[in-house]
């Protein structure tokens, strides 16, 4: 992993948080329906980012950062079942949806500034 690059650092090191809790969320309980759901939607954010990076257009960019931000509301929401139905902690809670909310904010902004910078709506 390069330094070089704060989404795709930030959706990689996202990516493993989620198996971890995938990981440990199918040792402690019996519901694996969320946490593949969760292990889905998290680890897609970081495969729609480095597909963007690799886009052959602009737009080809924009639309796979949009899928990667889709993504990352819906982990967002995983989340939070997650939590409000005492699978997770609040500490653990707190954390990893700090990381995924950032993560949203910066694909959010990427997506703007890209259209802004190419006169795109």
């Amino acid at each position: 992993m390069k330094n070089d690059n704060l989404v795709l650092d930030k959706s990689f090191l996202f990516a493993k948080r989620c198996v971890f809790l995938y990981k440990h969320l199918i040792a402690t309980s019996d519901n694996r329906v969320l946490a593949t759901q969760l292990l889905k939607s998290g680890t897609s954010i970081g495969a729609n980012v480095r597909e963007a990076v690799r886009s052959q257009s602009r737009n080809e960019f924009i639309a796979k950062m949009n899928i990667a931000l889709k993504e990352s509301y819906e982990t967002e929401y995983w989340l939070e079942l997650l939590h409000e139905t005492e699978y997770i902690k609040t500490s653990e809670f707190t954390s990893i949806f700090s990381d995924c909310h950032d993560l949203t904010n910066i694909i959010a902004k990427i997506i703007i500034s890209t259209k802004e910078n190419n006169n795109l709506k």
